[in-house]
């Protein structure tokens, strides 16, 4: 049962998989760490308030929170970008090596 179970993992590549997604999570969490550590201070630098991830408007009794939107929006195009950046080098070298 035990031999017919690693066979499974092997066959079926759970173990690499597993891995990728361990390595995936802890490059997500390197990735977040240079935006929010040194490239969203540039950001906060160049818009007028400090705390514009706070941003909203009320309208009545309504608030509506658009900071928060903004920030998601921004960090999002910027984790893109790096994993844009480190996906071109990597398949670069692929190609490279292929040829």
């Amino acid at each position: 049962m035990v031999k017919e179970f690693v066979d499974f993992l092997k066959q079926y590549g759970v173990i690499g998989l597993a891995i990728a997604v361990i390595i995936g999570g802890k490059l997500g969490d390197l990735i977040k760490s240079v935006v929010d550590g040194l490239l969203m201070p540039f950001v906060g630098m160049l818009t007028p308030s400090g705390d514009w991830r706070q941003a909203s408007w009320e309208i009545n009794k309504a608030k509506f929170m658009y900071g928060p939107v903004i920030g998601a929006t921004i960090d999002f195009v910027i984790v893109a970008a790096v994993v844009f950046v480190i996906a071109k080098t990597v398949l670069r070298e692929k190609e490279v090596t292929k040829k």
